[in-house]
């Protein structure tokens, strides 16, 4: 499949050579642009059914591919409708046998397809769902809510570093590793898109899921062995499957996505000398090993403020940052684009998702597009996708507006 352009055709560079270049700080022949590269990149199913109706494309088909944020998976048509330049490694492209996929249905009541691995229960006393996994409910949405959340923390009793070391440490299975690499060649050897390998890799979250955030910002705050030997072993697991991943997948994908929120809305999450002390050190493992044993871009999903640890991100090791939440304090895209615009690539921050996209008219969502592609296109470093994931409530017009807009605005002058 090839990654055709929406509107009059021009000569240009295929995607692949497109995002390598703004990823190398030169400008492309035109703005690359992303919609469900990785999960936070993506539409809601909701939003993407509505998106189809509104573009006369039939709305049958809808594929959730990330339960927990009910994201849909984008097709080949919408890919084409928008000029987008990346493509998942998870996307199946609409290639998956019918058998990976069975009906659920959606919060508002329209049909959709979700994976036939998820085990998916119905919460009988309050008409919510339940994801269950190695026999406990991990996951629950309620009656109504439009997300599952996390509702196990296997990690939550335990107290003493002895305790962490029975904990079994997940590793990526040969099935699995064969099967990545399958998918990788197919899109590398069959489209021009280029490819975003999800791998996740994360740290601080993975330590939020083991405890839940209370007790885990708990545990940093009292420092000692637990803590390290917990960090020590997310690591450790991060590093092993890693190397496994890359030696699957590194030879056909561009980039290898990580993801860990350090922000909040008006501040980090914790103070820069925490981040230096505990988590820094195990994302420059991470991030360096990437790039001692690939040719891999190394992106980083991290939302909030996060301003004061963007130094030290560049030092571990980022080439790429997303969302690039321009919403939160101390995150003016100019200052962003001016400090940092040099030294790493900003994925995201091509439209305000809180106050914009959902609220404005299509008229007003351009222009506010057209101003951010000003400050962050120019030299290269910039790939256009909103910050964060686009919500159910989204009108359509105005995702129209964003992407219309971006590619017709974004070619090189």
């Amino acid at each position: 499949m090839q990654n055709e352009q929406h509107g009059p055709p021009r000569p240009s560079m295929t995607s692949r050579e497109r995002v390598l270049k703004a990823i190398r700080h030169e400008e492309p022949d035109r703005l690359p642009i992303d919609l469900g590269g990785m999960a936070s990149t993506g539409i809601t199913a909701i939003a993407y059914a509505r998106l189809k109706e509104h573009l006369g494309i039939s709305k049958t088909g809808i594929r959730i591919f990330d339960m927990p944020q009910q994201l849909a998976e984008v097709e080949p048509e919408i890919l084409s409708r928008f000029g987008v330049d990346v493509i998942s490694l998870g996307n199946s492209l609409g290639e998956a046998p019918p058998e990976f996929w069975k009906p659920w249905k959606l919060p508002n009541g329209m049909p959709c397809q979700v994976p036939t691995s998820v085990d998916l229960r119905p919460e009988e006393e309050n008409g919510g769902w339940l994801i269950w996994e190695n026999g406990i409910p991990t996951q629950r949405m309620s009656a109504s809510s439009l997300y599952f959340s996390e509702s196990f923390h296997p990690l939550a009793e335990m107290t003493t570093p002895e305790e962490l070391k029975l904990i079994p440490r997940p590793v990526i299975s040969d099935e699995d590793l064969k099967f990545l690499e399958m998918r990788a060649i197919s899109l590398y050897e069959n489209t021009d898109f280029a490819i975003m390998a999800n791998y996740g890799g994360n740290i601080l979250e993975a330590a939020n899921t083991l405890r839940g955030f209370t007790r885990f910002m708990m545990d940093l705050g009292r420092g000692g062995a637990f803590v390290e030997d917990l960090i020590g072993g997310i690591v450790e697991t991060q590093l092993s499957n890693l190397s496994l991943y890359l030696e699957a997948v590194g030879k056909y994908v561009q980039i290898i996505q990580f993801g860990d929120d350090l922000g909040m809305q008006d501040r980090p999450i914790m103070s820069r000398s925490m981040y230096k002390k505990y988590l820094m050190p195990g994302h420059q493992k991470l991030f360096q090993h990437v790039h001692h044993n690939s040719n891999c871009a190394v992106f980083l999903h991290s939302c909030g403020s996060i301003s004061p640890l963007i130094p030290d991100l560049i030092e571990a090791g980022i080439d790429i940052l997303n969302p690039v939440q321009t919403s939160a304090k101390n995150m003016d895209p100019k200052q962003l684009k001016d400090e940092f615009g040099n030294q790493i690539t900003f994925w995201g921050g091509g439209c305000d998702t809180q106050r914009v996209l959902p609220f404005a008219t299509p008229d007003e969502v351009a222009q506010h597009v057209r101003e951010r592609v000003q400050i962050f296109a120019p030299g290269g470093g910039f790939v256009f996708n909103p910050i964060h994931n686009i919500q159910p409530d989204v009108p359509p017009e105005n995702i129209v507006a964003m992407f219309d807009t971006a590619r017709e605005f974004g070619y090189a002058s």
